[in-house]
């Protein structure tokens, strides 16, 4: 039986390829770990985005409770996409899963920020090669080649980009934060621009915590990796811990019954 169930949402633009590294260090150990495709990203590039459709995406990832056993903890970890999405997920689902890890999504996708960030997606669509270059370039500038290798595996859905901020943009993240009732990281690293409402982001969840990673940015886990997964692996540890003592409760319940 695995230590931990981990389910891996992407951010914009990218795929599930650029969870390859956290993959291969969550098998070693012993946690079965999942990088899912959202809609119109990566393996699921032909289908359209919509939020209920991503929502189902994930839930398909997600074990039922029923399902799985009751020592094997579910975490959902997302990165900026990915981690708005897995914030309403875990709003909308209660009971699903037993720990969340939204990382780089300090910022709540609304306002003249959405609306400035959907203009600028705009001018670069209608460069000839609707910003192919221009993402590629980007990439090899701030990431390690590493990096750069796990998110052009998967391919760029530029196409993606104004479907998903036109859907996100209805989101109340702060609101959906508030009905989480299982621990939440937030995680951010240091130099990432999302950063500006973290300390709102963590008042609104009743069991959160922020995790600063230093020297990150806003793409944490390709930029840090190995920092990443040692989150990922010490929130895994404590629903663990979490899940035994739940377990010990339930004994002594039964055996004083």
């Amino acid at each position: 039986m695995p230590r931990a169930r981990v389910v891996l949402v992407h951010g914009l633009r990218t795929s599930a390829t650029m969870w390859r590294r956290q993959l291969a260090a969550l098998a070693r150990h012993d946690i079965d770990a999942v990088a899912i495709d959202l809609p119109s990203h990566g393996t699921r590039s032909g289908e359209p985005f919509t939020l209920d459709d991503a929502m189902r995406v994930i839930g398909e990832a997600v074990p039922e409770r029923e399902a799985h056993a009751s020592s094997t903890p579910t975490l959902l970890v997302g990165l900026s996409l990915g981690g708005y999405l897995s914030i309403e997920f875990a709003s909308r689902h209660p009971g699903r899963i037993d720990g969340l890890v939204a990382a780089s999504c300090g910022t709540r996708p609304r306002g003249v920020g959405l609306e400035g960030y959907r203009r600028i997606a705009a001018l670069i669509a209608r460069l000839p090669d609707h910003g192919r270059g221009l993402n590629e370039l980007t990439a090899r500038m701030f990431l390690p080649p590493d990096g750069v290798a796990d998110v052009l595996a998967g391919g760029v859905a530029l196409h993606a980009m104004a479907p998903v901020l036109g859907s996100i943009g209805g989101l109340d993240i702060e609101a959906a934060l508030a009905r989480i009732d299982v621990p939440v990281w937030l995680v951010n690293g240091r130099l990432d621009h999302f950063r500006i409402e973290e300390r709102r982001m963590l008042r609104a969840a009743p069991r959160a915590r922020l995790v600063i990673v230093p020297g990150a940015t806003h793409l944490v886990s390709l930029v840090r990796p190995e920092e990443f997964t040692a989150v990922v692996l010490g929130a895994v540890a404590e629903l663990e811990w979490e899940q035994v003592r739940r377990l010990r409760r339930r004994a002594r319940s039964d055996t004083s019954a």
